[in-house]
């Protein structure tokens, strides 16, 4: 069977819905649909988007430039858009090493197409679910040297797993096979906006499609434990080491942080 034959377009995908988020063209009807009915509950879910895509760009500029990452193990990446962590990454340092980890045929189809890498690098991808770290981590071994620090990035995933005790036992698995110097990078959406609440709600009881759980920011906090927080710790996206010109940034309802593995 054909990749692209197990792509099922009757229901909305969780990455092809926040492509049509960030003005992307990888996504299909029920997709935009599902996506105009949270905007139309809450117009901030745009600026939501591109906030937090902003954030994961200046994370990746951090770690491979002032800490010194050279891999990358990317969970949840959805479809190729603008500035992929490959991308930011092999700009500074171009031996980067990046694994994508995504269960969407779409999204396979494409990041075989778009990820590339430079000639000293490498760029794998590798479909699996983030609910099954074993799985991930054996996979990602292929192009990963788990002797050397990676960095886990968990942007905008950890919503899609709701229950709380089985959420930070993957993120404690993952993170217990990276040795020390690795990183942990995580945003996701939380509670700190009733209206985002309320357009998740109805999202989740709606669309057919895999509900997401936003997390009040201690909640994500939590995620980090055991790990040094790099400042200024875990704070809504726009806030943490906004660009010169950008600290005024729209407000959303999506917070993270980045911590080091002691």
């Amino acid at each position: 069977m054909n990749r692209t034959d197990k792509i099922d377009t009757s229901v909305p995908h969780s990455a092809r819905v926040w492509n049509f988020l960030l003005g992307g063209t990888d996504n299909f009807p029920v997709d935009r649909r599902a996506g105009e009915q949270v905007i139309a509950v809450f117009p901030g879910m745009v600026d939501m988007a591109q906030q937090s895509r902003q954030m994961l760009r200046r994370v990746v500029r951090y770690l491979a430039g002032e800490a010194g990452v050279e891999q990358f193990l990317d969970i949840g990446t959805g479809l190729p858009t603008m500035d992929n962590t490959h991308e930011i990454a092999q700009r500074l340092v171009p031996r980067s090493r990046i694994v994508y980890v995504d269960n969407d045929p779409l999204v396979l189809t494409q990041a075989r197409a778009l990820l590339t890498s430079t000639p000293e690098g490498v760029t794998d991808y590798v479909e699996a679910d983030v609910h099954d770290p074993d799985a991930v981590l054996t996979e990602a071994a292929r192009t990963l040297d788990y002797a050397r620090p990676v960095a886990l990035m968990l942007m905008g995933i950890m919503g899609l797993v709701g229950d709380d005790d089985e959420a930070r036992s993957i993120v404690a698995r993952l993170m217990a096979a990276l040795p020390s110097g690795s990183y942990l990078a995580l945003y996701d959406g939380t509670t700190a906006d009733p209206a985002y609440t309320q357009a998740i709600s109805a999202y989740n009881a709606g669309s057919g499609a895999a509900p997401y759980k936003p997390r009040d920011p201690e909640q994500l906090a939590r995620f980090f434990d055991g790990l040094d927080l790099v400042e200024p710790g875990v704070v809504p996206v726009t806030d943490w080491r906004p660009d010169p010109g950008h600290e005024n940034a729209p407000r959303v309802s999506c917070s993270g942080g980045l911590a080091r593995k002691p």
